[in-house]
C-alpha cells in the first residue's frame, strides 16, 4: 500500500488542497450568513432565502469537502516516510485541523437554529466566529510550508 500511496502523492496532496480550499471557502462564508441573517425578521422572505443558502453551502459544499479534505489528508499522513512525526509542526498542525472540525460542526448546530426561528445570538458573535478560521487557517500554511519546529 505504501507504493501506492508514494506513487500517488502528488495527485492525493493536490486533491487535498483543492477540497481544503471548498471547506474553507465554506467556513469563512457561512458565518458571514449567519451575520445578516441575524439581522433579518424570523419568517421573513429574506430569512428563508438564508435557510436555503445555509442548507445549501453546509450540506453540498462544506460537508463533502470536509469528508474529502480528511480523507485526502488521511493518505498523505499514510504515506510511508512523508511526515517527521517527531517534529512539532505536525501536532500543531492537526490540532488547528481539530478546532476547524469543531467549528464546522458549531456551524451545523447554529444553522438549525436558524431553521428553527430560534436564534438567540447576536450578529456580534457570528461576526467574531468569522475571524477564527482565518487564523487557523493561517497557522495550518505557516506549519507546513514553513514547519518552524
Amino acid at each position: 500500500m505504501g507504493a501506492v500511496l508514494d506513487a500517488w502523492y502528488l495527485w492525493i496532496k493536490a486533491l487535498h488542497v483543492i477540497s481544503v480550499i471548498a471547506w474553507m471557502a465554506g467556513l469563512l462564508y457561512l458565518p458571514r450568513l449567519f451575520v445578516y441573517h441575524s439581522e433579518a425578521e424570523p419568517g421573513s422572505p429574506q430569512s428563508e432565502t438564508f435557510k436555503v443558502m445555509e442548507r445549501r453551502l453546509l450540506i453540498a459544499i462544506m460537508n463533502p469537502a470536509m469528508i474529502l479534505a480528511f480523507v485526502f489528508g488521511g493518505l498523505m499522513l499514510a504515506t510511508p516516510d512523508r511526515i517527521d512525526w517527531s517534529s512539532g509542526w505536525i501536532w500543531v498542525k492537526l490540532a488547528a485541523v481539530m478546532v476547524l472540525t469543531a467549528m464546522h460542526h458549531i456551524f451545523g448546530r447554529w444553522r438549525k437554529d436558524f431553521l428553527a426561528d430560534a436564534n438567540t445570538r447576536p450578529a456580534r458573535t457570528y461576526r467574531l466566529a468569522n475571524e477564527l478560521p482565518t487564523v487557523l487557517m493561517v497557522i495550518i500554511v505557516i506549519m507546513v510550508i514553513v514547519q518552524p519546529f
